[in-house]
């Protein structure tokens, strides 16, 4: 609607615009015919002017009415959000009460059962009470009936009395300990199978005997004079430069080669091969040969070291620790090449670790480091060595933790050192994996049956199974069945602290009764 103020001033701006037009027409006597056109152009101009005002008010109105309309439904949006929220809040505050209702009723029906409990708990504690009065009275009922029948006095009667329970306490012993293996063999016996067996089956690898020798053909037999050289400073030069020893009258055609080194050995036996197909054998020569196949070995051990780890998927190891790792190449233990045994040590423990849920990446470090001392050289066990190694290079605790006690000489510190310990006896202890000399392995067996002989009511006791098992035979008139039971842990916890064996060691005892009569 056009507010009325604006009427009035479009009329007073006409009437002024007529006015003016007049008052120029009268004054020059209508002498200008123009001035009533000036004035009625003016007159348009105003009202021209007053439409174009009256649109610009009509488009503002209209234009405050839609703010209007918008702002009232955002208003009504924002109640309505407020409203369904307030109701929310009051939903959640009766749902956190009844809640709270239950909660409290939960607390005091548990009140209430602890109160039952500990009732019950006094009332059992009464009964031991009055029981334990009733054996102790009991105890010197019997200690005084002993003295008066068998006329002992009463520190007698005490020994006497103290020898009975104890035989009584290690036959139960005996029983509960029967019992409790039962138990845990039953209940473990086919898990630890599954688990080992599928360990053992990621990493089931063929071995070869250790020696300590290498041999060269040679193409003429006259080869070895030129080897030995003038007053020997051949052989003297080759055998310096390399740490070994030359044997050429064992075996014609041939020469032996002998270092406990196995590197040092096959340095030798290439460059020797090099200088006899060279033919230019003199002490200037056999050290650039030397040299030359020194360099080339390094080269090969690094190579070897990177391809082991790059098998099991280890990276970013120091340069010096995988170039040591490629020295298990030329190394054997019992008879197991290093990098074979590693690899299956690290595939066991893997796959252990997956099934117990260990952490895999410290026990595969730990596996395929854990014999790396073996190939250092230094005072002290391989173990001491690893370890001094490792830690020089910065290695994880962890891994070196595992190292340090894979061979049990300090306790666990972890499940990831116990798999690692395991994986290397499985590793060790299964057939064909290891060998030892004759000697070496009768005094074991024999060991192992002394160990057996030193416990009371033994008959006899054989070690078989290449020193895997001790099969025990026992008294029965002295050893009944609950104490065989003791017997054999006992042997084994004697085995396991003085004796030092691949693997692990069965000990079984055997109690047999058995009654003879002649019929005539």
């Amino acid at each position: 609607m056009i507010d009325i103020t604006t009427i009035l001033t479009v009329l007073l701006t006409a009437g002024v615009g007529f006015g003016v037009a007049y008052f120029l027409f009268s004054s020059k006597g209508n002498k200008n015919a123009s001035a009533e056109v000036i004035a009625t152009n003016v007159a348009k101009e105003t009202v021209a002017n007053t439409v174009a005002k009256e649109s610009i008010v009509i488009e503002a109105q209209a234009k405050a009415k839609e703010i209007v309309f918008e702002a009232r439904d955002k208003a009504f949006k924002i109640t309505q959000d407020a409203q369904k929220e307030s109701l929310d809040l009051k939903n959640k505050a009766v749902e956190d009460s009844q809640k709270m209702s239950v909660k409290k009723v939960e607390i005091e029906a548990k009140e209430k059962q602890l109160a039952y409990e500990k009732q019950q708990l006094d009332a059992s504690k009464e009964v031991l009470a009055k029981k334990r009065e009733e054996l102790e009275q009991a105890i010197l009922a019997q200690q005084d009936k002993l003295q008066k029948i068998a006329g002992l006095s009463k520190e007698e009667a005490k020994k006497s009395l103290l020898d009975s329970f104890q035989n009584e306490l290690i036959s139960e012993k005996g029983k509960k300990l029967k019992d409790m293996q039962e138990d845990i063999e039953r209940e473990s016996d086919e898990k630890a199978k599954e688990i080992l067996i599928f360990a053992m089956r990621q990493a089931v690898t063929d071995y070869v005997v250790e020696y300590s020798t290498s041999k060269v053909k040679l193409p003429e037999e006259d080869m070895k004079g030129r080897i030995i050289g003038k007053e020997g400073r051949n052989i003297r030069a080759f055998e310096e430069l390399t740490g070994v020893e030359l044997e050429l009258d064992e075996t014609p055609g041939e020469i032996i080669i002998s270092s406990f080194d196995p590197v040092r050995r096959e340095i030798a036996k290439i460059a020797l091969e090099k200088l006899v197909i060279d033919g230019r054998i003199q002490p200037a020569k056999i050290e650039e040969v030397v040299e030359k196949t020194r360099a080339e070995v390094e080269k090969i051990l690094f190579k070897e070291g990177d391809n082991l780890c790059h098998r099991l998927g280890v990276y970013n190891l120091p340069k010096e620790i995988i170039e040591t790792l490629g020295r298990f190449k030329y190394r054997f233990s019992y008879g197991q090449n290093m990098i074979e045994h590693s690899l299956e040590v690290t595939k066991i423990g893997m796959a252990i670790a997956s099934e117990v849920g260990a952490n895999i990446e410290v026990v595969k470090l730990g596996c395929l480091l854990h014999d790396i001392g073996k190939v250092l050289e230094g005072e002290g066990s391989h173990v001491q060595l690893g370890v001094e190694f490792l830690t020089k290079h910065r290695v994880k605790k962890e891994v070196i933790a595992c190292v340090e006690e894979h061979h049990e000489d300090k306790p666990f510190s972890s499940i990831e050192s116990t798999i690692v310990q395991m994986a290397d006896h499985i590793s060790g202890a299964r057939p064909s994996a290891r060998s030892e000399d004759y000697e070496s392995y009768v005094k074991r067996m024999k060991d192992l049956e002394e160990a057996a002989y030193t416990f009371q009511g033994i008959d006899k006791a054989f070690a078989i199974s290449a020193g895997r098992e001790v099969r025990v035979f026992v008294k029965p008139e002295i050893v009944d069945d609950a104490s065989a039971a003791l017997i054999a842990r006992e042997i084994a916890r004697k085995i396991e602290l003085e004796q030092t064996y691949p693997g692990v060691v069965k000990v079984t005892v055997i109690r047999e009764t058995r009654v003879t009569e002649t019929a005539k």
